[in-house]
């Protein structure tokens, strides 16, 4: 039988609208990564929050110490629930993360968070390349508008081309209703 966790990237405060780096549709995302949490819980599977903590003060969000390097208390911790703090894009990296799943016997992962097109996108390549089964719940993730070449790219484009280059070869991608409502 297969063991599951659940991987809540980087729902932190400074990603909703009073932070310091806002995010488009994150109130949304966090919601339904909300819903993905509570029927994780309730199957038993695993829960694990990660946080991203800059190390660099220069950095504009994530400084230690601060509100908005905080989980959001949308998907706070459950008591007993791991919080691994990372300091790169992957979660992977120089973290504990890899140890975690490990010891509990975790071979699928079902990944929610933020930002699609950075950690999330980091976060499930890893996951896939460890051998862990990989889903990618899309409306759980959020992102913002990027800009390159002098062309501004929305934030629903970047997010629908993460969510296809994952869903090609290293994820399976599926809607908070479909993982929720799965048997």
């Amino acid at each position: 039988m297969s063991k599951r966790a659940v991987i809540a990237v980087d729902i932190q405060n400074d990603y909703f609208d009073q932070g310091r780096f806002p995010l488009i549709g994150m109130d949304q995302a966090a919601a339904n990564a909300r819903r993905v949490i509570e029927a994780a819980r309730a199957g038993g599977d695993m829960v694990v929050h990660v946080r991203h903590e800059f190390t660099d003060p220069a950095m504009p969000f994530f400084n230690p110490g601060t509100e908005g390097v905080r989980i959001h208390d949308t998907v706070a911790p459950a008591e007993g629930e791991p919080v691994v703090t990372k300091n790169h894009v992957n979660a992977f990296r120089d973290t504990n993360l890899k140890e975690t799943l490990d010891a509990a016997g975790v071979d699928e992962v079902v990944i929610v968070g933020a930002m699609s097109h950075m950690c999330i996108d980091a976060a499930t390549r890893a996951a896939s390349d460890l051998g862990y089964k990989t889903t990618v719940i899309h409306d759980a993730c959020a992102t913002r508008d990027l800009e390159f070449g002098g062309k501004t790219v929305p934030a629903d484009q970047v997010h629908a081309a993460m969510m296809s280059g994952l869903a090609f070869g290293y994820a399976d991608v599926v809607g908070t209703e479909d993982w929720v409502g799965r048997d």
